[in-house]
């Protein structure tokens, strides 16, 4: 992810209180009208750029159940969070499940949503990326032979992009081939696409 920097936060907990009954009959529920529910999230992560605010979580959006079929383990999730002055990353980290001894002792996926373009990571990375589609949308496969073990797709946002990485561990001294380093995870992107904001 060259120069970009990592983001994460925190959740917010919603405390529930209840009435000790009395001899009065209860108040009558409110209606749908009467109830307002915002649906506007406040962003966790801003900066002085005057960029797009960040509208994707990937520690909240990405549903547990959906993980699961993408064999990552929901509960080993990691947020992170950089804001900075001109731009800012919102990510979070997540283990994958599955385990071959004395070839995978385990991979990570690491989610980074940020306010620069599509355009600002090719140039940035430009000599390890090729243009490709996720589900439609605009993406680069980033393959970089210095970064042992790893493959990235960055996907465009309305707000920026996202990007998602994928490092394998070896349960053994040799490398995973490079050939294998990105495989699987076009299919992995397509399943998590679909919750990304536009």
């Amino acid at each position: 992810m060259g120069g970009w920097k990592r983001v994460a936060g925190s959740i917010a907990l919603i405390a529930a209180t209840t009435a000790c009954g009395t001899d009065a009959p209860p108040d009558d529920p409110p209606s749908a009208a009467d109830t307002v529910t915002s649906t506007t999230r406040t962003p966790r992560v801003v900066d002085e750029s005057g960029r797009p605010a960040i509208t994707f979580d990937p520690c909240l959006d990405l549903p547990d159940d959906v993980l699961v079929e993408a064999q990552y383990d929901p509960r080993s999730k990691r947020p992170s969070e950089y804001p900075m002055e001109s731009y800012s990353f919102l990510g979070c980290g997540f283990t994958g499940t599955f385990h071959i001894p004395d070839v995978l002792r385990h991979y990570r996926l690491s989610v980074l949503a940020g306010n620069v373009t599509l355009e600002e990571e090719l140039e940035k990375d430009g000599n390890i990326s090729t243009h490709i589609s996720v589900n439609g949308r605009d993406a680069l496969l980033q393959l970089d032979p210095s970064n042992t073990d790893s493959c990235a797709i960055t996907v465009r946002t309305d707000f920026g992009i996202v990007i998602f990485r994928r490092t394998y561990y070896a349960d053994h001294v040799r490398d995973v081939p490079i050939d294998e380093w990105c495989t699987g995870l076009e299919e992995t992107m397509a399943m998590l696409e679909p919750f990304i904001a536009q």
